[in-house]
């Protein structure tokens, strides 16, 4: 059985928690090849804002690469994948890859994902936008990827950060047609 190849790169953005999620429901699906990509600042900002290390994301991944690693698969278009994922996404990588900036391997990947017109989620990670990130945003849109905010929904009920977390992981999962109970989807019939 052929796998997936579905690629996940964490920018140093706030937001661990997400990748963390994301490296664990991607590395127990038997159908997928989890290809992880961390940058220098994504390591800096899980140290700083929580107490996971990068075991908890690396554990999970069958390829772990580092973001100078620009000799890597995921750099070249001929390297076939079923998805990349930039989560959290800071507003550097996306300005870079609206830019067409290819200066370590995250940008590099995003750039090859579309070219070959290969899904691309980033999940942004700031508040309040100027205009140069919701530009940078509309580059990215027009060019064929998905810009997912990090923005859980409440109609799941959650009872801690962590089922937030969850239900926004769950959202990205579902961009790329990946199964997953990481929530309760919303049901028209059901009440509280």
């Amino acid at each position: 059985m052929d796998k997936k190849k579905i690629i996940l790169a964490v920018t140093g953005a706030s937001g661990t928690i997400y990748s963390v999620i994301l490296a664990h429901e991607l590395g127990k699906m038997e159908d997928v090849e989890l290809h992880l990509i961390l940058s220098d600042a994504s390591l800096k900002v899980m140290e700083l804002e929580t107490d996971f290390n990068p075991d908890n994301l690396t554990d999970h991944a069958d390829f772990v690469y580092p973001q100078n690693l620009i000799s890597a698969p995921p750099a070249s278009g001929s390297w076939k994948h079923d998805g990349m994922i930039i989560c959290p996404c800071s507003m550097a990588s996306l300005a870079a890859v609206a830019q067409g900036l290819g200066s370590n391997l995250i940008h590099r990947a995003a750039d090859v994902s579309l070219k070959e017109r290969r899904k691309l989620i980033m999940v942004t990670r700031e508040t309040p936008l100027n205009l140069i990130h919701i530009r940078n945003m509309e580059a990215v849109t027009l060019a064929g990827g998905t810009i997912m905010p990090a923005s859980p929904g409440f109609y799941h009920s959650p009872e801690s950060i962590n089922d937030l977390a969850a239900h926004m992981a769950g959202r990205i999962l579902e961009q790329l047609n990946l199964p997953h109970n990481l929530y309760k989807r919303w049901d028209q019939n059901s009440r509280r």
